[in-house]
């Protein structure tokens, strides 16, 4: 196991550091003058070169990287040019905004995926499985922005105890709120306030996960073990959640770690949408105003949360199936 860790960390480094170089030639290569962009146009040309020189953006493009690489391994990654805020600063004030979402994105699509894809295997042919998985048909196939307007248009502007933007109390306070106060309107408002961006976030990975659920269920089902099991005269409850779908539940486990990346970056859309305080509209802000630092920064430790939580679900496969041993 620990051989195993010390090699995905060794390739988890390797893939930073191009994630790294890729990004930074992207955002140095788009068009515009950052300096010309936070001075404006009518700017004295001494007055750009003195920022220039300040940021560093005089010198040659290598240069200018193996600084800035330099400065991110000791936790620096520079200072934003519009706030004049470090970067680590403006990440680590948003990312739990980001990471909360994502997470509650993912609850969901787990909590009602499985759920739908067992029962759709179960009753495979039925109304239930046709209308699953046309529900889910429908769900990978539309954009998580065009749910997410949908829901605003729809529903947020309809039922009147659904905010429409926003973010609440985060989870953390909630719970901090109700064992010390005993104030359960705290977490309450948490739930009114992440339902529908979770919702618009995971419709396309819960829509995912209830037709890998019920192919890979179906497919264990058919297999020598669970036949015999149910020749042993048991249950068809036992033999379906006794021995099918722990079998069941490991490519699913592999998705939900892939998909987990896909939610972080899927989260720069929906934060933007419903007007949510994380990294991702940190980043759309930061494009539009051409602050490299704040892009390069925020896109890196995105890549850094992706290639941890990667790492974990790797790890986990031991638990569900201990057959699974990591030399």
């Amino acid at each position: 196991m620990l051989k195993y860790i010390v090699r995905r960390m060794l390739s988890l480094v390797v893939i930073l550091l191009g994630v790294s170089i890729i990004v930074f030639m992207l955002v140095h290569l788009a068009p515009g003058d950052p300096v010309r962009i936070m001075l404006g146009e009518e700017a004295r040309e001494e007055d750009v070169e003195r920022l220039n020189r300040l940021y560093g953006f005089d010198r040659p493009l290598p240069v200018q990287y193996v600084i800035w690489l330099g400065n991110a391994l000791r936790g620096d990654l520079g200072t934003g040019i519009r706030s004049q805020l470090p970067v680590t600063l403006l990440i680590f004030e948003r990312m739990p905004a980001t990471i909360e979402l994502a997470l509650w994105s993912l609850v969901l699509a787990v909590g009602v995926g499985i759920p739908l894809g067992v029962l759709s295997a179960v009753r495979r042919n039925s109304w239930i499985d046709f209308g699953s998985m046309f529900a889910a048909l429908v769900g990978v196939a539309a954009p998580n922005f065009w749910v997410g307007l949908i829901l605003l248009s729809q529903v947020a502007l309809h039922v009147s105890w659904l905010p429409i933007g926003s973010r609440g109390p985060s989870f953390v306070d909630a719970i901090v709120a109700m064992v010390t106060q005993f104030d359960f309107m705290v977490l309450w408002d948490h739930f009114r306030y992440v339902l529908l961006p979770a919702l618009a976030l995971g419709t396309s990975i819960m829509a995912l996960i209830t037709r890998l659920t019920r192919s890979s269920l179906l497919e264990v089902l058919n297999r020598d073990y669970v036949r015999t099991a149910r020749a042993k005269g048991l249950r068809g409850i036992t033999v379906v959640y006794g021995h099918a779908l722990k079998n069941a539940l490991l490519p699913v486990v592999t998705v939900v770690g892939v998909q987990f990346g896909a939610l972080l970056g899927g989260a720069i859309v929906i934060e933007v949408v419903f007007a949510w305080p994380g990294v991702g509209r940190l980043i759309v802000s930061a494009i539009s105003q051409r602050d490299f630092p704040v892009v390069q920064g925020s896109v890196l430790m995105l890549a850094v949360v992706f290639a941890i939580a990667n790492l974990l679900v790797d790890l986990s496969y031991s638990l569900i199936n201990p057959r699974i041993r990591y030399d």
